[in-house]
């Protein structure tokens, strides 16, 4: 397969008309520790269409073109010299991310270490829109948040791809959940676990919300600064969506001038949390297939669903891709990229 063709969704150049559409492209042979994978469907991210927008251009380079997308589920069609964990027909699910491999395609290649078997009792599209919404409401809550039983967290936009997952991740975890959402989804979004849920259009979060541990932030734009004032002192804000921070700059090791510029723009949101004893920070998600399977456990347990807004044929992704930028997906946004996948969801 490696030298052979295959088609991909790629864009071509950064900017407002990044040149997106399908190609044909090839792969090299799996590396020692990768495993080359059919593709089957590809869960779509936010990030996804920032990316070729030029968002993250200076901290998060790739080779262009450059295949979109970055979560998926497949079986492995092949396997490098090293690789122990998996063989030929495993099905699978991986994260792509910050990796030059994207999941928008027939085929790609996937590091080991960033795969888990995919859950037994989800099909290909459930099961792809899992691994980037888990492993970031994962590294957020859990390892980062240190999320305890008893206290209480606030996830806005609770009927998003993160947030209707990081809500059955933080109810799992023993939290208490407030989140934000519109009126038409208040009753769903009660359904996935929220303790709390706030209609944003009459009940502004921060009239409503005090002595909180913790706030996942999910959404882009002004009320990043109005979360310090819901927090209880010693709280935290784990930001998705920036300002990026000096500490993700340091760990992306990120030169001088760049690492300035980040610590500019993260000062304001910095100096209202230090004024209200909270703490700030910027999470960039990473792979990791060892989080993967923890969570595959809960899944394959019943403690966490996934849930999906709509799949679209690999031949519509640039519809798909619309359909989530227009910011009103409840929940994940899937591709199938195997056509027959379509007459069984």
């Amino acid at each position: 397969m490696e030298n052979k063709t295959h088609r991909a969704f790629t864009f071509k150049r950064y900017g407002k008309q990044p040149q997106s559409g399908f190609q044909s492209i090839t792969l090299p042979a799996p590396a020692a520790d990768q495993l080359l994978v059919e593709v089957y469907a590809a869960g779509l991210n936010p990030i996804d269409n920032m990316i070729p927008a030029g968002i993250f251009k200076l901290v998060l380079p790739l080779t262009l073109p450059a295949v979109i997308g970055s979560d998926l589920a497949g079986i492995v069609v092949a396997t490098g010299s090293q690789v122990t964990r998996f063989k030929p027909g495993d099905a699978i699910i991986a994260s792509t991310f910050d990796s030059d491999y994207g999941s928008l395609s027939e085929f790609t290649l996937v590091n080991e270490t960033a795969a888990a078997l995919k859950p037994v009792n989800l099909d290909f599209i459930q099961a792809a829109s899992l691994p980037m919404v888990s492993l970031t409401a994962w590294q957020a809550l859990i390892e980062r948040g240190g999320l305890q039983p008893g206290q209480k967290v606030f996830i806005p936009a609770g009927a998003g791809g993160i947030g209707s997952l990081a809500i059955q991740l933080a109810k799992l975890s023993g939290a208490t959940v407030a989140t934000t959402t519109s009126s038409g989804n208040v009753e769903w979004v009660s359904r996935l676990g929220a303790d709390r849920v706030l209609d944003y259009t009459r009940q502004p979060f921060e009239a409503e919300l005090r002595d909180y541990d913790l706030v996942l932030a999910t959404l882009r734009g002004d009320e990043i600064e109005k979360y310090p004032d819901i927090l209880r002192p010693g709280g935290r804000i784990i930001s998705l969506v920036g300002p990026l921070d000096v500490g993700f700059a340091r760990a992306r090791r990120l030169n001088v001038i760049i690492t300035a510029i980040v610590g500019l723009l993260s000062r304001r949101i910095k100096r209202l949390a230090k004024k209200r004893g909270v703490a700030y920070s910027f999470l960039f998600v990473r792979p990791d297939g060892q989080q993967l399977r923890q969570i595959v456990q809960s899944v394959e347990a019943g403690d966490i669903r996934p849930v999906i807004d709509s799949v679209f044929p690999f031949d519509e992704a640039a519809a798909a891709l619309l359909h989530l930028q227009q910011g009103h997906a409840k929940g994940k946004v899937v591709v199938a990229v195997k056509p027959d996948l379509l007459s069984r969801a």
